[in-house]
């Protein structure tokens, strides 16, 4: 609880940091401004006492909770709750709002591939574990965006990794 306290916490202070909006409500980020915003979010989240790991790509992720078993591999079929955030602390988007019977969003890793940072944060999140995924834009939208997803927007992604069917 200490630590989703202190995520949210994080959120905030990482919307206030991190505010680039125009008149008109455009995000007008560049590489080089979400690149400090990512340093003091992960700067805020280390002060606030969490371990911050990172995947071999170079994804940003803190364990709320601890899983067990085996971590998921490419051609796995993952179930997970999830909840989508900008770095300061807009939701866009939420596995709840996708399947109203559970709350789940259930895929297979790597087939066909999601967003490089999502793939390669699911990796290191075993059975029953809760993490954070933090990544930068380079392994989200790009410079492009996408949808409602703003150019050079980072991302983070609490997920709760809810079951791991290994591929045959």
């Amino acid at each position: 609880m200490k630590k989703a306290l202190i995520f949210l916490m994080g959120i905030v202070l990482a919307g206030i940091v991190s505010s680039c909006m125009n008149v008109d409500g455009q995000n007008e980020t560049t590489r080089e401004e979400e690149q400090l915003n990512l340093k003091n979010y992960i700067a805020n989240i280390i002060a606030n006492g969490n371990d911050v790991d990172t995947t071999a790509l170079g994804v940003y992720y803190v364990t709320l909770e601890e899983g067990t078993g085996s971590f998921p591999k490419n051609g796995d079929t993952l179930t997970v709750g999830y909840a989508g955030f900008f770095s300061d602390g807009y939701l866009f988007d939420a596995s709840a709002w996708h399947n109203k019977t559970d709350s789940t969003f259930t895929f297979v890793l790597g087939n066909p591939p999601m967003i490089k940072g999502w793939d390669d944060g699911m990796k290191v999140i075993n059975k029953n574990a809760n993490v954070q995924l933090i990544m930068s834009s380079d392994f989200a939208y790009g410079s492009a965006g996408g949808g409602i997803i703003p150019p050079y927007q980072s991302l983070v992604f609490v997920i709760k990794m809810k079951e791991i069917k290994p591929s045959n």
